[in-house]
């Protein structure tokens, strides 16, 4: 039987907390972001964790950073905007806001995005909505957007707990118990409740190098994915494609990490080869909304047929986007035996459960995922097989169960997944 903490219990635990979460602040600006002297800070975090947000400006101050700018997320007022207003008041960024985010970029600034809200905000709202600003930006602020597609800034996403997030992940606590709870869980699944997060990461990252060592030296030619949930899944890769994972580097070789916690290597698969099915293994929450139980079937790359228990709506909003929203931009390999998989908690943020399974993602491709992408422009990439879209919209399918094969050119196959976890693990 668990006893709920008082108010005043949750306050002194969280208070005991206070220098691990500097150390946390600490890891995402001098590891997320990787700041440098004199680089201007775009920082993007809910004003109900200003506390947080002040901690991570003083740390990035400390490390040297040129001038901070915030920009605040408050869960009501966005509701608020998207029930009030039209459909196209969200399909046109303002120019202040265009100017605001594209100045940024040009100028080199580091982008930080700290990733708490609730997951039933937009609940009832319709996904078009959400949709169409997601497209606006991507669209229209485009030294911003290809600032980060391209290599050009640093960019980071690291996650901070606000009630209504935390209790739905916890129900049933206090908002005080449920936000503490959710405190010990990013620090604990971000690999930052130990003495030298930093030094941790470190050793992380050489987990990667191994494993994308190995999948590079093979260049398969596809993967096929087999579950007893009914995934039958043939995915072509690029000629030249690159497995990515852990730390990032730019075009002028800053080293970063853009999630934080982090457990997948990824490629862009090929945006025209994709035949099959596959059933997600985890909800998806996408503006807000929630899909349960979905599955999509492929020929020849694109979606042709999809399904789900729940949310049909957000998943025909998202693949009507534009015409490439059918294709897939990014296959991702994670074992079931990391920190989030264990700790058997759903998060209800693609951040976190992304990471706790194999996952897929509809919509934008990595160039930096195919040999010499960084230096080709959006056409070029397309024509090596990169997918160009306004979204990128990641989706779980690794059960337990998942077999993955590396098919090489001559037909042969190599075992890479077995049982939901690495071949060698």
């Amino acid at each position: 039987m668990n006893v709920p903490m008082s108010d005043q219990e949750c306050r002194i635990a969280t208070e005991a907390l206070s220098e691990q979460i500097d150390r946390y602040a600490n890891l995402i600006v001098r590891k997320g972001v990787a700041i440098k002297p004199g680089q201007q800070l775009l920082v993007r975090g809910p004003i109900e964790r200003a506390d947080f947000v002040r901690r991570v400006v003083a740390k990035a101050y400390e490390a040297g950073s040129g001038p901070v700018t915030v920009i605040w997320d408050d869960d009501g007022i966005t509701r608020l905007t998207f029930e009030n207003n039209d459909i196209d008041f969200f399909e046109t960024v303002p120019e202040w806001k265009r100017i605001q985010l594209d100045s940024l970029a040009e100028a080199g600034a580091a982008l930080l995005f700290l990733d708490g809200s609730d997951p039933m905000m937009l609940k009832g709202i319709d996904p078009g909505k959400p949709a169409a600003y997601a497209r606006a930006i991507n669209t229209q602020c485009l030294s911003y957007r290809n600032g980060m597609d391209f290599g050009k800034n640093v960019w980071c996403i690291a996650g901070v707990p606000v009630a209504k997030w935390a209790t739905t992940v916890y129900p049933g606590l206090s908002d005080a118990e449920a936000v503490y709870r959710l405190w010990l869980a990013i620090l604990a699944t971000a690999r930052a409740d130990g003495e030298d997060p930093e030094s941790d990461w470190e050793t992380h990252n050489a987990s990667f190098e191994k494993t994308k060592r190995f999948l590079n030296e093979h260049r398969f030619d596809a993967l096929r994915y087999t579950s007893s949930n009914g995934t039958d899944l043939v995915i072509g890769l690029n000629e030249g494609h690159i497995w990515e994972g852990g730390a990032g580097r730019t075009v002028d070789g800053t080293v970063f990490f853009p999630n934080i916690p982090t457990e997948e290597v990824f490629t862009t698969p090929d945006r025209l080869r994709a035949d099959g099915t596959v059933f997600s293994a985890l909800p998806l929450v996408h503006g807000g909304q929630i899909v349960r139980d979905f599955w999509f079937r492929f020929e020849n790359g694109a979606v042709v047929d999809y399904d789900a228990a729940q949310g049909i709506d957000v998943l025909k909003s998202i693949l009507e986007r534009d015409e490439n929203a059918v294709r897939l931009g990014e296959c991702a390999l994670i074992s079931k035996n990391t920190p989030i998989r264990q700790s058997e908690t759903l998060f209800f943020d693609t951040l976190y459960d992304e990471n706790a399974s194999c996952h897929l993602a509809l919509g934008m491709g990595f160039p930096e995922c195919i040999e010499g992408g960084l230096e080709m422009d959006k056409d070029e990439a397309a024509a090596h097989g990169v997918n160009q879209s306004a979204v990128h919209v990641d989706f779980m399918i690794g059960s337990d169960d998942l077999d993955i094969k590396g098919i090489a050119k001559d037909g042969s196959e190599t075992q890479i997944f077995v049982n939901g976890q690495w071949a060698w693990e």
